[in-house]
């Protein structure tokens, strides 16, 4: 056996002594009394009765031993605002911002939901919450307000805290009218509203008795001490949500312990990032990316973080790399999807800015394909390491874990599976599959700290969800098509269900259909992700109208097009807007009624449509292929 795989084994056959190692990364006001519980299976307890805050292990700790290194470092392209806090200045900020939460009523346990762009008071927002022992739940902000109202509704959050706008491409991108339209959709709306100004969207106007603004506060509180609320080790300290297949997004909730030591466990023996090195992740807080590997990792393992606001093109396709020269970035952790937009550029870019510090880049989110995995790394002269998880994880399943051993790299390929996860590939009947057999990708429970430890408000959805593919044995389903080859190298080769994945963001297609139907021309629709050359899947829609007329001409096909394109930015935010809508009379169903959406997919990507022994009506299929020509 390597050295890795003896460490895995290890995780698995002496789960207890292991974490117990892993545990003492991070500082504990009391220590565990178990470290594993699982006497409830599915549902387990990590460090049982010991007692840790993440906001002391991410910032207080490291201030008190090395007050003036570089803790946050926020830098916009959209604004041209760049500034470093130490870890002293971001410990203050957080308790100023902690102190506005508790004066306006938070308490240990309520929720703040946060709706903000890329600026260093978001890390502050989601800090202070961990510190106070409230749970934040964040919520992207290209999201729009029926989909921000849903997830008031089921976080019923104490306090939301937003700003006036965003910036995209160097232009305003207002947030205030989103919240409060969703304050007026929602049942349950915060009762109260804290909002950055950044002097972005001069014409916003506040509720009275609700908004309250973030500047004023602070000053009030600019000399708040506020100290750490210790948490027991299973309190939640999130909630994420996630597209799921019904239509209604997952609140993923997090433990607070296990989540504590899997990102220190994470930071040592896979991205291997240590004190006073730097951590560049462009993603964004709105993503679990954003959670673990720009807010808590990083910060955890005693390193600085980069917070970017802006795109990888803007100014220039250089961008990304000249932050890297002048922080002396030491890890980096993109998606394919931004490898495969530097691609497009000249490779000149690359070639311009000293990237010496760099050890390695890491890719997530989405399938990595060998031609840009090469084309990465060749151009980088580093390795760059493919790793694969989910929002429900939190931390990897597969990757190469360089700081156990330094396994060789194969293109396209997450690796093996990460230490804690006795992840298996499984046959539909639960059988476990050979050697480059294609089968499910599962986790024989308990699952390691760090993961999801239900979902918000539904035990039994969370039972439902992940523990039902298989009768027996036990297994939690990833819902992820996968195989392992004869070295025990995996590769992930989609999704089962109806999830998409657009340049590393998951989308319901029925979240989708949903949207597209609350047009009122539209009768039906069924929304299949379609591989693209970039973004890895795009959503495209096939919709029967209600009157054919409506849709009789190429020209009021364009319109209506564009207007269902509209409805969907509007219900659920431009991230989830269909690539095309293609109108046809009726979609292809089995004589029972089920959509067969696979044949749609597989005509609009150019495959075999498969067996369609079961269709009511075959030419239903030629429609779609006539549309798809047209």
């Amino acid at each position: 056996m390597t050295d890795y795989q003896q460490f895995h084994r290890r995780s698995i056959d002496q789960r207890d002594e292991f974490w117990a190692e892993q545990a003492a990364l991070v500082h504990w006001n009391k220590p565990a009394e178990q470290i594993c519980d699982f006497s409830h299976p599915p549902f387990v307890k990590w460090f049982k009765g010991g007692e840790t805050n993440l906001c002391y292990n991410a910032v207080d700790r490291h201030a008190a031993k090395r007050p003036n290194e570089r803790a946050l470092i926020y830098v916009s392209t959209e604004t041209g605002e760049e500034k470093v806090y130490s870890f002293a200045e971001l410990q203050r900020e957080v308790e100023r911002m902690a102190a506005i939460y508790q004066a306006l009523g938070v308490r240990r346990g309520d929720r703040v939901l946060i709706y903000m762009p890329m600026i260093a008071e978001a890390a502050f927002a989601m800090l202070a919450c961990a510190r106070i022992g409230a749970i934040h739940s964040v919520v992207f902000g290209g999201f729009a307000a029926g989909s921000l109202a849903t997830r008031i509704d089921d976080a019923k959050p104490a306090l939301m805290v937003s700003a006036d706008a965003g910036m995209r491409n160097g232009k305003p991108v207002p947030y205030k009218h989103l919240v409060d339209e969703a304050c007026s959709l929602a049942q349950c709306p915060p009762q109260k509203v804290l909002i950055v100004d950044r002097g972005l969207d001069k014409g916003f106007t506040r509720v009275d008795g609700r908004d309250v603004d973030y500047a004023e506060l602070r000053a009030k509180h600019l000399d708040a001490r506020v100290p750490v609320t210790w948490v027991e080790s299973s309190e939640p300290s999130y909630i994420l949500y996630t597209s799921g297949t019904t239509g209604k997004p997952k609140g993923v909730q997090r433990d607070t312990g296990g989540y504590c030591v899997a990102l220190a466990a994470s930071m040592k023996h896979i991205y291997t990032g240590g004190e006073g090195e730097t951590m560049f992740t462009t993603s964004d807080i709105g993503w679990v990316v954003g959670h673990s590997y720009i807010i808590y990792g990083p910060l955890i393992a005693g390193m600085a973080t980069v917070m970017y606001e802006g795109t990888p093109l803007r100014p220039d396709p250089g961008i990304w790399w000249q932050i890297v020269e002048k922080y002396k970035v030491d890890v980096m952790f993109s998606a394919p999807t931004a490898v495969r937009v530097l691609k497009k550029q000249d490779p000149a870019w690359l070639r311009k800015y000293d990237l010496s510090s760099l050890k390695h880049l890491f890719l997530a989110g989405e399938p990595l394909d060998e031609t840009s995995h090469r084309w990465i790394m060749d151009a980088l002269g580093i390795p760059v390491i493919d790793n694969y998880w989910q929002t429900e994880t939190g931390w990897p399943m597969l990757a190469i874990c360089r700081g156990v051993e330094d396994s060789p790299i194969k293109l396209g390929s997450p690796a093996f599976p990460v230490f804690g996860y006795d992840l298996r590939i499984f046959r539909e009947d639960g059988s476990e599959c050979g050697a480059n057999e294609k089968g499910i990708v599962g986790v024989v429970p308990p699952l390691p700290p760090g993961c999801l430890s239900t979902v918000w408000g539904q035990d039994e959805r969370f039972v439902s969800t992940y523990f039902s593919v298989f009768k027996e044995p036990m297994v939690y389903s990833s819902s992820d098509w996968g195989i392992k080859d004869d070295r025990g190298y995996h590769s992930i080769l989609g999704r089962m269900d109806d999830v998409i994945n657009v340049a590393g963001h998951r989308l319901g297609t029925r979240e989708i259909e949903e949207a597209v139907q609350m047009h009122p021309a539209i009768a039906e629709v069924a929304v299949v992700g379609v591989a693209d050359e970039v973004k890895g899947q795009m959503p495209m829609a096939f919709a029967v109208a209600k009157d054919a007329a409506a849709v009789d001409t190429a020209e009021k096909r364009a319109a209506l097009e564009k207007d269902v394109m509209k409805k969907v930015d509007a219900v659920l935010g431009a991230i989830a807007r269909p690539g095309r809508v293609h109108f046809i009379n009726g979609l292809p169903k089995t004589r029972s009624g089920k959509m067969l959406r696979r044949s749609i997919q597989a005509l609009a990507e150019g495959r075999d449509a498969g067996d369609l022994t079961t269709i009511d009506d075959p030419g239903t299929l030629e429609q779609i292929r006539a549309a798809l020509k047209s």
